[in-house]
């Protein structure tokens, strides 16, 4: 059964969805910001842990039109929810921008992390990732929402995933475009990403982590997994072969397997 909570951060409500029995376990959502992206997850997970599935500020059923500042901004919303829960500390699943946050915590807030996997993430930016980021933006300003969202899904899933779906009828843009925050708060959320930079900082994670992400991932290539996992001590590495930047979706059986083992350790 699942519970559906709004959670008071201060400035803003989360929409949150409580699930399972265990050990607490928080699933951060990437750019989109929606909880909904776990979805080929919630069952696995809840088999083990006692899951907390958040939209971010400005996002799908959370309180709308709340811009970001930051990385850490979002990472304040996290701790006030961990708070509001009557949480000491958790394990973490960050895909992307939730792995951005997610090394914010660790970082900064080294005892509420109990173990921490960083999806599909990044440690800074490189050429590649600012002229992709850049470019999204320029979409977004010049063309608009539906242009913007259908540029980021080719990038983010295989064409072995979109072909069929889409010889289906189903149109995955349309179901995003209908979340669409706005586009103060999406290119908050851009400006965000792009001033993520936690180099720096990585060797302060004590947490055991896992660093996963897949070979074909167009948004944060491997090789931002492989810094990762280089930089954070004693981290674990693991690459899917096929998956793209979603491969949550797109390769959840792999995925889960290799996420579930982790968390299970």
């Amino acid at each position: 059964m699942t519970e559906v909570h709004k959670i008071d951060v201060g400035d803003a409500e989360l929409h949150v969805e409580i699930s399972g029995i265990g050990p607490p376990l928080l699933l951060l959502a990437g750019l989109g910001g929606r909880g909904a992206f776990w979805r080929n997850q919630v069952e696995a997970f809840a088999q083990t842990h006692r899951l907390i599935v958040p939209d971010h500020r400005g996002c799908g059923s959370s309180t709308r039109g709340k811009c970001v500042t930051g990385i850490d901004h979002m990472a304040s919303d996290i701790l006030a929810l961990i708070d509001a829960l009557g949480l000491q500390s958790i394990d973490l699943v960050g895909h992307s921008t939730g792995g951005a946050i997610g090394q914010y915590i660790a970082i900064h807030h080294p005892n509420r992390i109990e173990r921490l996997v960083l999806s599909c993430s990044w440690a800074g930016p490189d050429q590649y990732f600012s002229a992709l980021f850049s470019n999204r933006k320029a979409i977004l300003q010049d063309s608009g929402p539906e242009a913007y969202l259908a540029h980021g899904t080719f990038l983010a899933m295989p064409s072995s995933y979109l072909q069929p779906v889409m010889r289906s009828g189903e149109d995955i843009v349309a179901d995003r475009l209908a979340e669409f925050p706005g586009m103060d708060v999406e290119l908050s959320r851009i400006a965000a990403v792009m001033g993520h930079d936690q180099r720096d900082g990585l060797r302060k994670i004590s947490a055991p982590t896992l660093c996963i992400g897949a070979r074909d991932d167009q948004i944060t290539p491997p090789g931002f997994t492989e810094e990762l996992a280089a930089r954070i001590p004693s981290a674990e590495l693991h690459l899917l072969d096929r998956g793209g930047h979603f491969c949550a979706i797109t390769a959840a059986r792999e995925y889960n397997v290799r996420v579930g083992a982790f968390l299970n350790q």
